[in-house]
């Protein structure tokens, strides 16, 4: 996929994360989330810049994106801690999810191509649903609008059950 398709992708998984931190009132840390996950949806394709590293090689894999999620845990655990333990460790815990799932969509929008991934790294299996060629515009305008009107609908669904909780 291209750019579009890889946010509509990120928004795509990140939303039941938004749901879940808008229902529990936590309105800032939702909208971080979201573009922490719109910033790091291309990522792995820096690959392409980086001589060596092959195309959808180690950045398309769930190590990647483990190591991501531990980078942004430590970041929503550190932004967290002046507010308590508990506070500190659902941080880190929100922070890694966001940035796992920002990389883990990626992955799963590529494996939609021809090209596919393999995702457990080279010699793990080879995933490719060949749905659309990765420059297929209607394909990556399509994974947009879905990643759209799921994170519209995840936004509004938390802060639905914010206000009748609240």
């Amino acid at each position: 996929m291209h750019k579009k398709g890889h946010y509509g992708a990120a928004l795509l998984g990140y939303a039941p994360l938004a749901t879940i931190a808008l229902a529990g009132g936590f309105d800032v840390p939702a909208v971080a989330g979201a573009l922490v996950t719109l910033g790091l949806a291309t990522v792995p394709d820096l690959d392409m810049r980086i001589p060596g590293i092959p195309h959808r090689g180690p950045t398309h894999t769930v190590q990647f994106a483990v190591l991501i999620g531990l980078v942004t845990g430590a970041g929503g655990f550190l932004l967290a801690a002046g507010y308590g333990a508990p506070l500190a460790l659902a941080g880190g815990l929100f922070g890694f999810a966001t940035g796992a799932v920002a990389i883990g969509s990626h992955i799963a929008a590529d494996a939609l191509t021809p090209m596919g991934v393999e995702p457990f790294g080279a010699n793990g299996p080879h995933y490719s649903l060949e749905v659309a060629r990765a420059a297929n515009p209607i394909a990556n305008y399509a994974l947009l609008g879905i990643g759209i009107l799921a994170a519209v609908g995840g936004g509004m669904l938390g802060t639905g059950i914010d206000a009748a909780l609240g």
